[in-house]
């Protein structure tokens, strides 16, 4: 399967960049700082590439199927004097990431639930975290119109996007209000469980 089939081209970059303030989502979602590697699973224009670089201690792996969009993020990350991100193409969904396992602090998914297999997806990202990492998750929301975005009825509801985290193997699901700086999102984040030790 591959990611070709997502709905939704990416818009253009400005417009798509008014839809949230990419530096308070990722404050929400990562917190100030990542301690260790991280990866982000459909990198896009790197809008949320750039302020997790800042926030990460180590990489940030970038992961797009659109080698556009990889040239992008490569460009922004010499403009910007980003040397810790990390921008590949690959076809996570039919490949993987091809990350170590249990190597990574931080694991995002934002806007890609709506795919043929989620849980594949997040079983991808809890294999590659480290015990002490963390997933953290946006969706367009399925309860509002919205500017961009899949249609409607394929979208996840944050229900559905939790039982599928809980069936990947993650915990300690908790909901983070992205209300005022991203009003067409919701966005979870939870921790990976059943780790042999």
């Amino acid at each position: 399967m591959s990611m070709k089939g997502r709905e939704s081209g990416m818009p253009d970059e400005a417009y798509w960049a008014s839809f949230f303030e990419a530096e308070v989502v990722i404050d929400r979602l990562l917190g100030t700082a990542v301690p260790g590697n991280a990866i982000e699973f459909g990198c896009g224009y790197g809008s949320f590439t750039v302020p997790a670089a800042r926030r990460t201690t180590g990489r940030v792996i970038a992961l797009d199927i659109e080698p556009d969009m990889v040239d992008c993020v490569r460009q922004k990350s010499a403009a910007l004097d980003l040397p810790n991100i990390q921008a590949d193409v690959r076809d996570f969904v039919a490949q993987g990431t091809g990350v170590d396992s249990e190597s990574l602090a931080h694991a995002m998914i934002f806007n890609l639930l709506h795919l043929e297999h989620p849980v594949a997806l997040l079983q991808e990202a809890h294999r590659i975290l480290r015990a002490d990492g963390v997933l953290s998750v946006i969706h367009w929301r399925s309860d509002i119109p919205t500017p961009r975005g899949p249609s409607l009825e394929i979208r996840p509801t944050p229900e559905q996007c939790r039982a599928w985290m809980a069936e990947a193997g993650f915990g300690s699901i908790e909901t983070v209000d992205l209300q005022e700086c991203s009003p067409f999102h919701f966005g979870l984040v939870a921790a990976p469980l059943n780790r042999k030790y």
